[in-house]
């Protein structure tokens, strides 16, 4: 159980670029940083508004000196300090994470990045090899995995709990974007544009998550072909899709469906996750974070509450509440994060023993999800067509 004893040498000195007064996902990477005193927010390029962004950075408590107006200022003002950044959070829209990350990357800054991580498997591959040249540690914010639950998913799965294999069924939709985008926030404007969002809008946005997800609870299975079908409901965000239906074969012979959809109109916005095995299934909603339906074949259906003793080591290790009370999405982000500091503080310290068995989303994560979409707009631009997973 995580109780917020420090687990690193010392409290990693933090930036961030993005995440701003007016962005959506900067107070989750805060929430989940700055937890369990591993990180120390001490700089920031907030906003493409400087003066909002120093404004901003100064109620977070940033000194005025270290809120910069751009990364390259941050760069510049940190590298030549005693006391400068030690990792950078990238919490700005898709089309900036390469340039970003390699420039931090080139000045020795570790890089936390919003997902997807880049707009191709290229530039994940130019990246990966940067931070081995630099030493250096890239982490990935798949935020929904630090839920105990999902990792009590992957060890009774490890275990042959489920026996094999057979059924992954997941879905991530809500219904927000259901209307058009005549008064859409900048937030959505970008998401639906190409030139800034890469080549999909959903499958990128929310999917990824899904894949990810189910790549911890089934690390050894690969998918060896899908077919990918995506539509834009409201036609002004074509060619990107709103809605979404990917199905996969893996390479043990089980199926995959996944949906993925930002008009289902009327949803406040759910991820389900149902693995099917020989001998028994088991399904996870961030509905209801702190269940686990339990379903053996024969048997009454079970429902495993999280931080309970008769969980596996797995689901325990990362549990922050205890059984009485729920867990949510800030203790999801604050594991993700925890786990992130202890990457890069391993890397500081030198232990690269300690990094073969740790468990992270970094580079490698990121490069997959990548990887992933490339193969599912492949299928989709080819006409709903099963295509060869490369």
């Amino acid at each position: 159980m995580i109780n917020g004893e420090r687990t690193i040498q010392r409290p990693l000195r933090w930036g961030m670029v993005g995440g701003g007064r007016t962005g959506q996902v900067g107070y989750k990477h805060r929430t989940g940083a700055l937890r369990d005193g591993t990180y120390q927010l001490v700089a920031g390029a907030f906003d493409l508004d400087a003066e909002r962004g120093r404004d901003f950075g100064i109620n977070l408590g940033v000194s005025e000196g270290r809120c910069y107006a751009t990364y390259q200022d941050l760069i510049a003002g940190e590298t030549g300090r005693e006391d400068g950044v030690d990792v950078v959070s990238v919490a700005t829209p898709n089309f900036t994470h390469f340039e970003i990350t390699k420039a931090l990357l080139e000045a020795g800054i570790h890089v936390i990045c919003e997902k997807p991580l880049f707009f191709t498997v290229e530039e994940c591959e130019i990246v990966a090899k940067l931070a081995e040249e630099k030493g250096l540690i890239v982490g990935v914010t798949y935020g929904f995995t630090g839920h105990p639950l999902v990792h009590q998913m992957a060890a009774m799965v490890a275990k042959g709990m489920l026996g094999d294999i057979r059924i992954v069924d997941m879905q991530y939709t809500h219904g927000f974007n259901a209307g058009d985008d005549t008064n859409a926030g900048d937030a959505v404007k970008w998401r639906t544009n190409p030139a800034t969002a890469g080549s999909t809008f959903v499958l990128g946005d929310i999917g990824t998550h899904l894949y990810y997800l189910s790549e911890v609870v089934l690390p050894e299975m690969k998918i060896e072909k899908l077919l990918c079908d995506r539509k834009a409901f409201i036609p002004t965000r074509a060619p990107l899709e709103d809605h979404a239906t990917v199905l996969m074969h893996y390479d043990n012979g089980a199926r995959g469906r996944l949906w993925v959809s930002s008009v289902n109109a009327g949803n406040m916005g759910s991820q389900r996750y149902r693995f099917v095995g020989s001998k028994a299934s088991v399904e996870w909603s961030d509905s209801h974070p702190d269940q686990l339906i339990y379903e053996v074949q024969g048997e009454p259906n079970q429902i495993l509450h999280h931080g309970m003793p008769y969980l596996e080591e797995e689901g325990l290790k990362y549990d922050r509440m205890g059984g009485l009370h729920t867990e949510g999405l800030g203790d999801s982000w604050a594991n993700i994060y925890l786990w992130i500091a202890e990457a890069i503080d391993a890397k500081l310290r030198g232990d690269e023993d300690f990094l073969k068995t740790h468990h992270y989303p970094g580079i490698n994560a990121g490069t997959e999800g990548v990887r992933w979409l490339e193969n599912c707009v492949r299928s989709a631009d080819a006409g709903a067509a099963w295509v060869e997973y490369a």
